[in-house]
């Protein structure tokens, strides 16, 4: 249903009995909570950017979880990956296999639980669900994107220093204004489902979401003839050969690497790989957690290290 909340989405895919406790909480926790967690015999608990409350057994949040905290039972958890297969866990063996899901308004639904022992291997006991928001931050790369507009990029930062949020903004940007490839390895960017990108990522974006890094460079190169191609995370030498080749064919990249300042980065040997290459221009470093998608600095690239 278009237009609805990201936690109205979360409800759809909970048990009726646990949907109405969860509508008792606030509309403020509602706007600021990062992800809900189901645990079978364990709580539902809300993550939020400087906390973590607990949804009581008699409605709202208690920052303790204790004898008064709702406790899931195991039919509860089944009953959300039912309601996130459709009913049809058969039908869902791709996303059983990897351990998440994506829904509506770019919501990743990840899974835990026991893999079966066949090839390929899937989960068929389910211990846990996690709803994960995505949210789209719009202008958060306008800075950036006057800066580097015309040049092949490198976007460094350590874990939730949100790298995830200014790729997504700079690709909106990118693809407003060039033919743009999206390289979505893990769906985390444009989130696409029902075949619709849940964010913004661009009108003249076309995207190669659930594929290798690798051969979505490949592919769109061959496929796509795009000014620029934008990926999340380059980690390993297949990723950077991939990305070499494309600039050798004069596509421009613009990409993440995870890694906070230049020794770091310089010791992982795709990255190295790919600074050698000479072809990035400029190297973003992000200011980390505490300022997620915040600028620290933009230094050019040192051809001769």
């Amino acid at each position: 249903m278009k237009g609805s909340t990201s936690y109205e989405v979360i409800l759809r895919y909970v048990p009726d009995k646990l949907r109405q406790l969860m509508r008792t909480v606030t509309q403020k926790c509602q706007e600021e909570l990062m992800e809900v967690r189901l645990r079978s015999k364990g709580p539902v608990y809300y993550v939020f950017a400087d906390r973590i409350m607990f949804l009581k057994a008699n409605g709202g949040l208690s920052a303790v979880y204790d004898s008064d905290s709702y406790r899931v039972v195991a039919s509860e958890v089944n009953d959300c990956i039912d309601r996130l297969c459709h009913y049809s866990l058969h039908s869902c063996r791709k996303q059983l296999s990897v351990g998440f899901f994506v829904i509506e308004n770019g919501i990743r639904a990840g899974i835990s639980g026991v893999y079966s022992s066949s090839e390929p291997s899937v989960l068929v006991e389910f211990c846990s669900v996690n709803f994960r928001i995505s949210r789209s931050v719009f202008g958060c790369a306008d800075k950036l994107f006057s800066q580097v507009s015309d040049k092949n990029v490198l976007i460094c930062g350590g874990v939730n220093s949100g790298k995830t949020t200014i790729l997504r903004d700079l690709c909106r940007l990118t693809g407003s204004f060039y033919k743009t490839a999206l390289i979505d390895e893990r769906n985390e960017i444009a989130c696409v489902s029902g075949g619709e990108p849940q964010h913004n990522v661009g009108i003249m974006t076309d995207i190669i979401a659930d594929r290798s890094r690798h051969d979505g460079i490949i592919s769109a190169v061959r496929t796509l003839s795009p000014d620029v191609i934008i990926c999340d995370e380059i980690a390993s030498v297949d990723d950077s050969e991939a990305v070499i080749s494309g600039l050798g064919c004069g596509v421009r990249f613009i990409v993440t690497a995870h890694g906070e300042n230049m020794k770091e980065i310089r010791r992982r040997k795709a990255i190295s790989m790919l600074l050698e290459s000479g072809f990035i221009d400029r190297i973003v470093f992000l200011c980390g957690a505490s300022y997620p998608g915040e600028i620290r600095e933009i230094v050019r690239a040192d051809h001769d290290f």
